[in-house]
């Protein structure tokens, strides 16, 4: 499914192919109450296919991670946003180098509704954020990542295989069905998402 989105004063755009756009899962963390608003939501889609139109207007945050007793650390995920406006719009981390995370409320493309709502990090929302009352609570991460979700549901949307050059597929011998089924593969496993 292609999605588009873009910041609030319109300077930046996006879109990204997505197997698994159902925006399901509410995070109450601090690093996305503090970036985001009170609850957020990501999809995720492939890093690949995203595509940036105003991308001078970008402006990358890297969440500082505090955690008691510990020391202050800087998180690997990189945050995108308007650096005009503020919208947060995507998260990218190189932990998981096909992902890209879109902010759910960034996305202007009318997203399906989800059966089910889950929410992470419940320990951290404060007692003013109300909470959805259907799905499962988590005070941490769940262990189903988006993908495993979205194929546990039924719910994954196939997208279009990443177009490949012609001659690389002859010369390993292998198909474009073969090569769309090992790239959603490859998604599905890689379909963690960024811890911070």
């Amino acid at each position: 499914m292609r999605l588009e989105g873009s910041c609030q004063c319109g300077k930046v755009t996006f879109s990204v192919e997505s197997e698994t756009p159902y925006p399901y899962m509410f995070c109450y963390c601090s690093i996305c109450r503090k970036t985001s608003g009170a609850v957020t939501c990501n999809v995720m889609g492939r890093r690949a296919t995203l595509k940036v139109t105003g991308a001078a207007h970008l402006r990358c945050y890297h969440a500082v991670i505090r955690k008691k007793g510990r020391r202050a650390a800087r998180s690997e995920g990189e945050r995108w946003f308007c650096g005009l406006c503020g919208s947060h719009l995507y998260v990218l981390d190189d932990r998981w180098p096909e992902g890209v995370w879109p902010n759910a409320a960034a996305i202007d493309t009318d997203l399906p509704v989800p059966p089910e709502h889950v929410q992470l990090m419940t320990r951290y929302k404060p007692a003013w954020v109300p909470t959805v009352p259907d799905g499962p609570r988590f005070p941490e991460y769940p262990k189903l990542s988006i993908a495993a979700w979205h194929e546990e549901h039924g719910l994954t949307v196939e997208s279009p295989a990443p177009r490949r050059a012609r001659s690389a597929t002859k010369k390993r011998g292998r198909s474009s069905r073969a090569t769309s089924i090992r790239t959603r593969s490859r998604a599905r496993r890689a379909g963690g998402e960024p811890a911070t």
